[in-house]
């Protein structure tokens, strides 16, 4: 039997735990994301008052998702999901796709559309963006690492304009 899985905006006192389970992903290592750094990035979030989520999945998993969505922030038009992360502990139990399909919803409260990039190296995430309806529109080589590249992907969240 699924755990329920419970879908709330990210609490400042979220942020510690969140940052406890992304430092133990070495995908966030890759990135030389630090404690420190996830931590500042959040505050900063919560304080701009973009949108964050995260997940609690039964008794066992508070916080074990995060999502992380800026408005407008490619081409001042759509909105960009600029982490999106499940801990190693929650994954394949459905905590992803709720929490990628409530923060789709949110977003399409005043968005079209929405982008995100993907590491060319992590197939895991591409298939888990197509299944949701994303497609992959570019690739940007070196973008945030020099021997990394980022696709892109996006998806129309609602058809009027």
């Amino acid at each position: 039997m699924q755990p329920s899985i419970t879908v709330r905006p990210l609490q400042y006192d979220d942020i510690t735990a969140v940052t406890r389970w992304m430092m133990a992903i070495p995908l966030w290592q890759r990135y030389d994301l630090t404690a420190e750094k996830i931590q500042d990035e959040l505050k900063q979030a919560l304080e701009a008052d973009d949108i964050l989520l995260t997940a609690d999945s039964g008794d066992d998993c508070r916080a074990c998702c995060l999502a992380w969505a800026m408005p407008r922030a490619v081409f001042g038009r759509s909105a960009y999901l600029k982490r999106f992360a499940v801990a190693e502990s929650s994954a394949g139990r459905g905590v992803g796709s709720a929490l990628l399909t409530a923060t789709e919803q949110r977003v399409a409260q005043s968005h079209n559309d929405m982008m995100l990039l993907v590491s060319d190296f992590n197939h895991g995430a591409q298939r888990f963006y197509r299944r949701h309806g994303y497609v992959q529109i570019g690739a940007l080589p070196g973008y945030a690492i020099p021997d990394i590249t980022e696709l892109i992907f996006w998806k129309r969240l609602k058809t009027t304009l």
